[in-house]
């Protein structure tokens, strides 16, 4: 049977639970966030590991506004297509964005193909089990709009602005 092993990490913007096969991280989660706990086993058992450690080391670097040097030994789990959205989502640099459309056109490019849906690439993005550090938050909407973190808007707000992303250009979900 496998099992995860889980810890909780007290972060300014809430409670992350931090999910693990042992040796590598399977989730990072905002408590209550959407798809929370997706990748957990049926077996689990809260204990404090070496990954959990090291996770601990990269957030409360990154929460006090650094951006660390290292990423904990990552293990997403979903399809092939999920798992490449995901590590391409690591490419985009630290306080930067970039929206659903450049992601799906880098996606196609990678894919070798002529076009690929920003819907299907926003759905692999909000399935993004290990949030923060494979950065979904930095998805943004054609037209600069706030939209589609699972975590909930105001942390992905929260976030970029930590991140010193020029928040200016950005607007909230139907405003104009």
């Amino acid at each position: 049977m496998a099992i995860s092993y889980t810890f909780d990490y007290h972060s300014p913007l809430g409670p992350i639970i931090m999910a693990s096969d042992g040796t590598r991280l399977t989730g990072v989660w905002f408590e209550g966030q959407r798809y929370f706990g997706s990748t957990l086993q049926t077996e689990v058992i809260p204990l404090m590991i070496p990954i959990f450690a090291e996770t601990i080391t990269w957030l409360d670097c990154y929460f006090k506004g650094g951006q660390p040097d290292f990423l904990p030994p990552v293990q997403p789990e979903g399809s092939p297509f999920r798992r490449l959205v995901w590590q391409t989502l690591q490419q985009i640099p630290y306080g930067e964005t970039i929206s659903y459309g450049e992601l799906a056109t880098e996606i196609a490019r990678q894919r070798g193909i002529s076009h690929e849906s920003a819907r299907a690439v926003g759905g692999a993005v909000g399935h993004n089990p290990i949030s923060l550090l494979i950065p979904c938050h930095r998805v943004v909407g054609k037209d600069g709009s706030l939209t589609g973190y699972a975590g909930g808007l105001s942390r992905k707000i929260a976030l970029l602005t930590l991140e010193g992303t020029d928040t200016s250009r950005l607007r909230l979900p139907h405003s104009k």
